[in-house]
Parts: structure tokens; sequence; C-alpha cells
């Protein structure tokens, strides 16, 4: 990936500060995160506006930051993704007559605490449209490469990208609708709709792709293939397998291998947003 163009602003960095859980429910909050990481249950159900406004709640204790010369290189990539997304989805809301706010990203070490709750690094990159930030840690780049077999700088911001996606939805009011139908909803209806939002943040990656390729050249040899292959690495049944040694389709939240990979595909070659649209789909 050539990583040119300006560095984003709107990075909010947040590391070397611990967060103190308050053993009353924090604590749990992190166990249960963790857990729904390795068990294939939704993150989302855990990270939730729920958090106590009194004395208990969880506080940042800002400390020095403990980097190294590879991570303020992985920082400056980040910022440089990011403001590109900035740049390509600016300009794709104007086509849409609406207006495009960016959205804040926060690196942090270990845990953080955001206004949809507090999360541990277990849970990976996520998206808060409580808040409207994405939350990274950027030791999950590792994990990606080491644990999931998925390396190389185009997968690594094909991770940025999704989140950025999570954003779009949120700003077309897709979230809010999503949010409000699965609390109405069963289990496996719930799951099914998570799923299809999940495929369409995938989608709205690969046009991201698409148009900063096209406007930016962006794009190196093998680098498609990164992001197709960090799009199936996460998917639900290649994790479930990896965690549990079986699979279990009714708790998938996030999608398959296979439908991760296609709809980031059908986003980067189609380039519209009314290709990524998972929901009306006949199959996710």
């Amino acid at each position: 990936m050539r990583v040119t163009g300006r560095r984003s602003h709107n990075i909010e960095d947040r590391r070397g500060r611990r967060v103190a859980v308050a053993a009353g429910g924090g604590l749990g909050t992190l166990v249960l995160v963790l857990v729904a990481l390795f068990f294939g249950l939704d993150p989302g159900a855990v990270l939730q506006p729920d958090l106590p406004t009194t004395t208990d709640v969880p506080a940042a204790f800002p400390g020095p930051p403990v980097t190294t010369p590879g991570q303020e290189e992985l920082r400056d990539f980040v910022a440089v993704v990011l403001a590109d997304t900035e740049d390509t989805w600016a300009g794709l809301f104007r086509r849409m007559n609406r207006e495009y706010r960016d959205p804040k990203l926060v690196l942090f070490t270990g845990s953080v605490e955001s206004a949809c709750g507090i999360a541990g690094a277990a849970v990976g990159p996520f998206y808060c449209p409580s808040d409207g930030k994405l939350y990274l840690d950027l030791d999950f780049f590792t994990e990606l490469r080491s644990r999931f077999g998925a390396p190389g700088d185009f997968a690594q911001a094909y991770v940025i990208a999704h989140e950025v996606g999570h954003h779009v939805q949120a700003l077309l009011g897709i979230s809010g609708r999503v949010a409000s139908a699965r609390q109405r909803a069963d289990r496996a209806t719930a799951n099914a709709l998570s799923v299809r939002q999940e495929l369409q943040a995938d989608c709205f990656a690969g046009m991201w792709a698409h148009h900063a390729n096209r406007t930016r050249r962006i794009l190196e040899e093998g680098d498609l293939d990164e992001a197709l292959g960090a799009a199936a690495a996460i998917g639900d049944d290649r994790l479930q397998q990896q965690s549990r040694g079986r699979v279990a389709p009714e708790t998938f939240t996030h999608g398959t291998a296979a439908q991760r990979a296609r709809w980031f595909r059908r986003g980067f070659d189609s380039g519209a947003v009314s290709e990524c649209d998972t929901f009306r789909a006949a199959r996710p």
C-alpha cells in the first residue's frame, strides 16, 4: 500500500493510561467482552452505555505512553489511512447531498472507557455509536498477523476502514434502525441483523478502497488479497473453529469468512452505496 498524503488530526491518543475498573461491574464487563470474543457472541451486546453515573464510574489515570519506534510508525500509518477515509467519504457524502462528520479514533493499550462501556483489548477494534469514536489497540495488528494469519499493511487498513464503515452507518441512520429492530427481535433474528450490519461495514470498507485507489492509486500488487484475507480470517466460522473446535451458525454475528470477503469485494468492485444494501439482499 502506498502510504502517502496527509495525516488525520482526529486521533485521540490514550496509550499509557490506566483504566481503573470498579469491582462492582467494570471487571465483569471486561470478562464478558473476552467471553463474547472467544465464544462467537456479539461484543456489542456487552458494550452498552449502561455504566453507573455515581462515583463508581471507572476513571482513566494518565501515564507516560510506553511506545516503540514500530508503534509510532503504526500510529503514523493509522493517521494516513484515517485521513484517506475522511477525504473519500466526505466526497461520497457530498454526492448524496449529505454532510460527512469525521469520527475520532482513540488509540489505547490494555483497556479503554467509551460511551458504550469499558472494553479490553481482547474485544479488538470497535466503533461506539454513542460517542462516534473508533477504538483501536495497535497490538491488534500483531494479533492480526500472528494469530489470524492476515499480514500486510492493507489488511490493517481494511480493519480501520471497516470501523469507519460503522460510522457511515451511524450517519446514515442505519445503526439506529438496526439497534431498534434487534431490541424487538428474538435472539436468532437479532444475530441475523447483526451479521448483515457487519457485512455492510465490510462492503463500505471495499467502497473506500475502490475510490481511494481510483483517485490516489494507493494499491500495490497483493494489497487486495491482503484485505480479502483479513476479512476472511475474522469470519465467525473461522473464529469459532479456532476457539471452540466447532461452528455454531445460529450464534454468528459478523458473517462467515466467505461472506465477509465477498461483501468487501462487492464494495470494491462497485464503489456504490446501493450495492452494499445487505439488508435487502436475498442472502447475506
